[in-house]
């Protein structure tokens, strides 16, 4: 696959012709990260922004106790650091290999003459802009208004969603990393997936998960409590 039919995936570029993908495809830097490298460092100068071709990006935060919270986990096709990049200033959080990646990389100034010349690129990263925003907005209130069962309720029926409405799927992090990402501790975590395969509203095996009753995991999400 050419680098112009890579980038014609991505949400960003739908719908431009093959002459505009071809001058994106132009300023486009491919680069390779090993699992668990660095792709950028919070506070460092946002001079770009990133789509995954293969692999997982996690973007993630440190407190001051050196505790990580995963802010969100980008696959295939995704872009991140978008948002520091057009309005200026620093990346806010730190992002990582989650395996071996390969990314393509979007010099901002570069990327910013191309919008002059064609507007409907200006359109299509607002379009994502405004998808990213709703995305942390339902973040920021599964964290503070739901408690943890709640959220990982929705996490495990987004997984199903993703995967067509399967009710049997794989986690595709490890435990540890989905209790970051839930704002909990790994114990916290592992106590309530026990307590809900116990009441069989799942079945876990493993990296398994087998949604038994569909019904009251939905209610969980909602934000009714786990009883039992």
């Amino acid at each position: 696959m050419s680098l112009a039919e890579q980038i014609a995936k991505v949400a960003l570029f739908e719908g431009l012709p093959e002459t505009q993908l071809e001058e994106v495809a132009s300023i486009v830097l491919t680069q390779q990260f090993k699992r668990g490298e660095t792709i950028f460092l919070e506070g460092a100068q946002a001079d770009g922004f990133y789509v995954t071709v293969s692999g997982r990006v996690k973007i993630y935060k440190l407190s001051l106790e050196g505790k990580e919270q995963i802010l969100h986990i980008f696959g295939p096709g995704e872009c991140f650091a978008e948002v520091p990049v057009f309005s200026g200033g620093s990346f806010p959080a730190h992002a990582e290999a989650l395996d071996d990646a390969a990314v393509l990389f979007f010099p901002r100034n570069s990327f910013v003459e191309l919008i002059q010349q064609e507007p409907s690129l200006a359109m299509n990263m607002l379009a994502v802009l405004s998808r990213r925003l709703r995305q942390f907005t339902h973040l920021i209130e599964d964290l503070s208004l739901k408690e943890v069962p709640g959220r990982l309720a929705v996490y495990l029926l987004y997984l199903s969603e993703q995967q067509g409405k399967s009710d049997a799927f794989n986690l595709n992090i490890t435990k540890g990393q989905l209790a970051s990402l839930l704002g909990t501790i790994p114990e916290t975590l592992s106590r309530i997936l026990g307590k809900m395969n116990q009441m069989q509203l799942i079945e876990v095996q493993g990296p398994k998960i087998t949604i038994v009753d569909r019904e009251a995991l939905e209610d969980l999400a909602a934000g009714e409590k786990l009883v039992g």
